[in-house]
């Protein structure tokens, strides 16, 4: 995939596992352990980066099963296709642009979002309001839509059902080369690297660090993420 190339970009399909696109990308999905960490088990079994488990979740709600939210998931869903229709927005903005200020763009509204988020949740106290899912949906829906125009290969930051997917199809096992093996092993680790503490602290201490924790780590890929244009 070649949008949003400036005239010295790496197109985003032949991208390394050691440039700083593919870096900033790893920082993301150990964030989006946390989040989901922070949102199943703290704001009541619902998703604001894993649309597919939302939409389950309305369904197990409306046959009845205990513990399941229809308000929540459905916050979460508006907010969630409000922020990647944003995410469109802002990659119009920066077409024919070198890719950089547009991606740190995406990623700061990310960060101010959940940095929103996280004020609102201490503010809260034990009760986490639904403003907190909202904020939340925003900046993963914002995160999917920017994603989805990167088109880097083995890379969704925050969903890994494809990347496992891909990982055994393209295996030796499989009849495959191992391609991108290596990214996509460790997009999976970086998951469940975020999502341990991320539970721990929810479990813990509530859901007002770890949301603290997810806008230092996004707010630092914002900052850092440098190419050379």
């Amino acid at each position: 995939m070649t949008t949003q190339r400036g005239s010295r970009d790496v197109p985003t399909a032949e991208i390394g596992d050691g440039h700083p696109l593919s870096l900033a990308l790893i920082a993301l999905t150990v964030v989006s352990g946390l989040v989901d960490a922070i949102c199943y088990l703290g704001l009541g079994r619902v998703f604001t980066a894993n649309m597919t488990g939302n939409i389950v979740i309305v369904g197990f709600a409306l046959a009845g099963a205990p513990g399941f939210s229809v308000k929540g998931s459905l916050v979460s869903l508006a907010a969630f296709l409000v922020g990647a229709v944003a995410a469109g927005r802002l990659a119009n903005a920066f077409r024919g642009r070198h890719r950089v200020p547009w991606v740190r763009a995406a990623v700061w509204c990310e960060a101010t979002l959940l940095g929103v988020a996280t004020a609102v949740a201490f503010a809260a106290g034990g009760t986490p309001p639904y403003p907190v899912i909202a904020l939340i949906a925003l900046a993963m829906g914002m995160r999917n839509g920017t994603m989805g125009r990167l088109g880097v290969p083995g890379m969704s930051t925050t969903v890994v059902t494809r990347t496992l997917a891909g990982l055994a199809a393209d295996s030796r096992l499989a009849g495959g080369t191992d391609r991108r093996a290596a990214r996509r092993s460790i997009a999976v680790s970086a998951m469940i690297v975020g999502a341990v503490p991320g539970a721990w602290l929810v479990l813990h201490h509530g859901i007002g660090w770890p949301l603290l924790a997810t806008t230092l780590v996004v707010a630092a890929t914002a900052s850092t993420y440098r190419e050379r244009a």
